[in-house]
C-alpha cells in the first residue's frame, strides 16, 4: 500500500543535503565545544561559525541567537525567562486562545504557581487576533505579549508585525512562535515580525528534530530555565548538540529565505483538497481562504471524531493529523476550534492535511477519492 504523507506541519523528512552537513559531527568532529584542548576548540569554531551563518540569514547579531532543543524549549525560555526576569515590574502576560500548548502551558503554570495573571485574547471565526483587542488588553503591568505567527492546526496567519508594533509603542516585550512560518512564508529578516523574541524549530522545514533556536533582541537577557553551565551566553546550560545545530544551520540557509514550501506549487493542490472535502455533507472547512498557510487544509466533520477519521485515513495509507502532533492520541477537543466558536462535537472532529514539497496532484486525487468513504465509515454508515 502506498503511503500518502500529508502531515508536514507535524514534521518534515530530513533533507539529504542537511543530513550530509550533519555527518562530520557524528563522526570525526565529536568534540565538546566547551573543552579547552584542540579537539574542543575545533568544535567551538564550528559552533561559532554556525551561529554566524544563522545570524547572516536572520540579519541579526550572532549573540542574539540562542540554540535550543526545539520549538517547545524556545517557547518555554521566552515565556518563563521574560516573566521571571521582569516579575518586579509586573505580572501580567497576554497571549491568544489559539497558541500551541508549548506556549499555553507555561502561561498557565505561571498563573497557577507563580502569581501571574494571563489574558487570553479571543480570535475571530478564522482564528485571527484583533490588534484592537490587544490594544485594549495592554496594561501598565504587562511584561510580555506572545502571539504565534502561523497557527499549526488551521494555518491562520496572524498580523504579528502590527501586534509587535503596538507592544513597542507601549514598551512591552513581544514574542512570536514562528515554528510554522519559517520555510513556508516570505522571509526578509528576523525583524519583520517586530518581535523581541522569535522561536524557531528546525524539523518543520526539513531540518533535524531536537534542534531549535530563540532569537532574543539585544540587550534583553531573560532568566535561564536550564542550569548547570555557562553555555549559550549563560542562557541555556547544556553541551550544544553540534550535529543538530549543523543540520539546522544548513536547513535555514537553504529553505528559509526561499521558502521550501512553494506557494505556487502547493496552493492549487490545497484548493483541490479543500473543494473536495468541502463538498461532503456535514464537512466544514476551518482553514481560512485568505491569510493562511498555503499548505494547510483543516476541516471538521459532523457525526465523527478525530480518532476514527485518522484511523480510517491511515487504513487507506493516508497520514493526516487532528491538529497539534504534540497532542496526538488525545481525546480532548481542539482548543483552536473551540476558540473560533465550534461546538464540542465539531471541535472533536478536526482533521488537518498539511502538504509539502514532495506532495503531488496524484496524491491529492487519491485523498479526494478516499475521503467520502472514510467519513461515512466514521459516521457508522455506508455510501
Amino acid at each position: 500500500m502506498r503511503t500518502v504523507y500529508f502531515d508536514y506541519n507535524a514534521t518534515t523528512p530530513l533533507d539529504a543535503a542537511v543530513r550530509t552537513a550533519m555527518l562530520p559531527f557524528l563522526d570525526a568532529e565529536f568534540g565538546n565545544p566547551s573543552s579547552i584542548h584542540h579537539v574542543g576548540r575545533r568544535a567551538r569554531a564550528f559552533l561559532d561559525e554556525a551561529r554566524d551563518r544563522v545570524a547572516r540569514v536572520f540579519a541579526c547579531k550572532p549573540s542574539e541567537m540562542i540554540f535550543t532543543s526545539g520549538g517547545t524549549e524556545s517557547n518555554n525560555l521566552a515565556v518563563f525567562g521574560v516573566a521571571r526576569h521582569f516579575r518586579d515590574k509586573g505580572r501580567h502576560i497576554i497571549t491568544s486562545m489559539v497558541e500551541h500548548h508549548a506556549l499555553l502551558h507555561p502561561c498557565e503554570y505561571l498563573s497557577e504557581k507563580e502569581g501571574f495573571e494571563v489574558t487570553f485574547l479571543p480570535v475571530d471565526r478564522h482564528g485571527r487576533v484583533s490588534p484592537d483587542d490587544l490594544r485594549k488588553a495592554l496594561r501598565p503591568d504587562t511584561v510580555l505579549v506572545s502571539v504565534m505567527a502561523a497557527n499549526n492546526e488551521i494555518g491562520t496567519l496572524q498580523p504579528v508585525a502590527e501586534l509587535g508594533a503596538l507592544c513597542h509603542e507601549r514598551g512591552v516585550l513581544f514574542h512570536t512562535d514562528a515554528a510554522q512560518w519559517f520555510g513556508k512564508e516570505p522571509f526578509v529578516d528576523i525583524h519583520q515580525f517586530n518581535a523581541d523574541l522569535v522561536s524557531v524549530c528546525a524539523h518543520k522545514f526539513h531540518g533535524p528534530k531536537g534542534a531549535g533556536a530563540l532569537f532574543i533582541r539585544s540587550p534583553l537577557l531573560p532568566d535561564p530555565i536550564l542550569f548547570g553551565g555557562g553555555h549559550e551566553n549563560e542562557l541555556r546550560a547544556g553541551t550544544e548538540n553540534l550535529p543538530a545545530i549543523a543540520g539546522m544551520t544548513e536547513a535555514i540557509e537553504r529553505f528559509v529565505r526561499a521558502p521550501v514550501f512553494n506557494r505556487e506549487q502547493l496552493a492549487p493542490l490545497a484548493t483541490k483538497l479543500r473543494d473536495a472535502a468541502g463538498s461532503i455533507a456535514g464537512v466544514t472547512i476551518r482553514s481560512p481562504r485568505e491569510e493562511c498557510l498555503a499548505n494547510t487544509v483543516s476541516f471538521s466533520a459532523k457525526g465523527c471524531d478525530s480518532i476514527m477519521l485518522l484511523a480510517g485515513l491511515d487504513l487507506e495509507g493516508i497520514c493526516a493529523s487532528s491538529g497539534s502532533a504534540c497532542s496526538a492520541g488525545s481525546l480532548e477537543p481542539s482548543h483552536v476550534l473551540k476558540a473560533i466558536g465550534c461546538e464540542a462535537d465539531e471541535s472533536n472532529a478536526l482533521v488537518r492535511f498539511s502538504l509539502g514539497r514532495e506532495s503531488t496532484a496524484e496524491e491529492v486525487q487519491t485523498v479526494c477519492a478516499a475521503l467520502p468513504a472514510v467519513i461515512n465509515r466514521a459516521r457508522g454508515c455506508e455510501l
